[in-house]
């Protein structure tokens, strides 16, 4: 019998919860079913799905997921609540019984709260609220009101056998908090999604972090977008300071990564940190693995220049996860000069640096994707960051590749005026022998617009900033001394 349950979200990075969980779903092959439409202004979910655990197996993986719980009752007010319950202790049916389908109020089967009821098993009632704060003695007050269950265990706070959950949703507007909740939920907890794991990779923790460094909570969506598994072997052409690969390696997969910059790979770029003024040797991508207890996922990092082909063409990869440089924080670069009929010397040859022109977006995502067509397992996944001016935005604007399929697109808002979209592809055709995408294609240069968008904000505040003055001095000139 398939069951019934809430899933509990932290309310951030809503637009991405979709493409978590439906990656999490399909890299488990978990059917599920949906008993109400989710919404973005409520932080969960309530579903079924085929068995327990199915519910651990997605909370094993998500990190924007708070907890899941096996719900017993649902209402839109205490004393429903409390009517639910009770009538579920004589619901013998073993089905879901409808009281209200309008207002969602249902009664679970009896025989789920009768598993919880042994005395051999401890047991506690937690209280949590949404968008509102209760004392601890209100709490308790909360817990009081469910006495009549018949938990024959003993109360234990610390890791009891049982733990039941009561929760409570007061909307999502902290400054216009109704007197009593919109939806109430009890239920067994079931499982913690992976929060914890945002505070264990934390940035500020880090051996090694350079000026763009992927959060690490954002870089766990990823990787889970990217149905990494273990063995598998993932890719950042992009790598940086190699956040996006301990995320991989976290969930086994071998790491590999590339980046042109060559003083960033080998730790020697300016700190990031406040009040740091050299970095130590120790600072490196594979230090950072050896942080996390991931160094044997370690392959190896490459300087290269992702413009020139490097890769033979039998080398497959199970997924790409990477944030390209967008020409703003970090410069857009490849090999090259823009001389034309340039010869190098031979004398010069052996101690010559190469010169490197402009890698512009248009040029850097064809690359990006024709690489992805070429060199993923068929069904392995390109996972990446696409940055946008978001008056300008359309899905039209998208890279695109007819060997990739895009399965998600979630934005996130950077500032008012730019913002970047994780974008998901699937690999869904091997035959790329004479398949490539014009970087002319339609991708627009976000470098470019967000300068343009930049001098001409600096020009408008210029130009209000001389109507205030020539209007101050013509009031002033008409008032006199009595102008303050």
């Amino acid at each position: 019998m398939w069951r019934r349950y809430l899933l509990w979200f932290a309310h951030e990075h809503v637009d991405f919860r979709h493409a978590e969980i439906n990656s999490i779903l399909s890299l488990f092959k978990i059917p599920i079913r949906f008993i109400e439409k989710p919404c973005l202004e409520k932080p969960y979910w309530i579903v079924e799905l085929p068995s327990e655990d199915c519910a651990k197996k997605i909370a094993s993986r998500s990190v924007l997921m708070k907890n899941c719980i096996e719900l017993w009752s649902r209402a839109k007010s205490i004393d429903q609540l409390h009517i639910n319950l009770r009538k579920s202790l004589q619901n013998t049916t073993s089905k879901w019984i409808f009281e209200n389908v309008e207002c969602a109020e249902y009664i679970c089967p009896k025989e789920l709260i009768d598993v919880c009821c042994s005395p051999n098993n401890s047991f506690k009632i937690e209280v949590e609220t949404f968008c509102k704060h209760f004392s601890i003695q209100e709490k308790l007050d909360k817990i009081e009101e469910f006495t009549y269950l018949p938990l024959k265990g003993s109360v234990k706070l610390k890791n009891p056998d049982i733990t039941l959950s009561y929760l409570e949703f007061y909307g999502v507007n902290p400054n216009n908090v109704p007197e009593q909740p919109y939806d109430l939920f009890f239920g067994k907890w079931i499982a913690e999604g992976q929060r914890d794991l945002i505070r264990f990779h934390s940035l500020k923790k880090r051996k090694f972090i350079g000026n763009t460094s992927m959060d690490a909570q954002l870089a766990i969506v990823m990787a889970n977008q990217a149905q990494i598994a273990p063995g598998h072997i993932v890719i950042d052409p992009f790598v940086g300071s190699g956040s996006l690969l301990i995320a991989a390696a976290h969930f086994g997969a071998y790491v590999w990564g590339s980046d042109i910059d060559y003083m960033m790979l080998h730790g020697r770029t300016r700190p990031t940190r406040v009040g740091q003024k050299v970095r130590s040797k120790e600072e490196s991508i594979k230090n950072n693995l050896k942080q996390y207890g991931t160094e044997s996922k370690y392959i190896d990092i490459l300087v290269s220049d992702f413009s020139l082909p490097l890769w033979r063409d039998g080398v497959k990869f199970d997924a790409m996860i990477t944030d390209p440089p967008y020409g703003v924080r970090e410069p857009t670069e490849k090999i090259g000069i823009e001389r034309n009929n340039y010869t190098l010397s031979e004398e010069h040859l052996t101690n010559h640096i190469p010169s490197k022109v402009e890698y512009g977006l248009p040029h850097i995502y064809s690359d990006l994707l024709n690489f992805a067509a070429r060199h993923l397992e068929m069904n392995g996944r390109l996972v990446c960051w696409f940055p946008v001016i978001r008056a300008d935005y359309q899905d039209e604007q998208l890279p695109s590749h007819p060997c990739l399929r895009l399965i998600a697109n979630s934005e996130q808002i950077l500032t008012k005026l730019t913002a970047r979209r994780l974008l998901t592809y699937e690999k869904i055709c091997d035959d790329v022998s004479s398949v490539t995408v014009d970087p002319s294609s339609g991708v627009p240069n976000f470098r470019d617009k967000y300068f343009a968008i930049g001098e001409e904000t600096r020009r408008e505040r210029k130009e209000r900033r001389a109507e205030e003055i020539a209007t101050y001095a013509a009031v002033k000139a008409r008032l006199g001394n009595e102008v303050t």
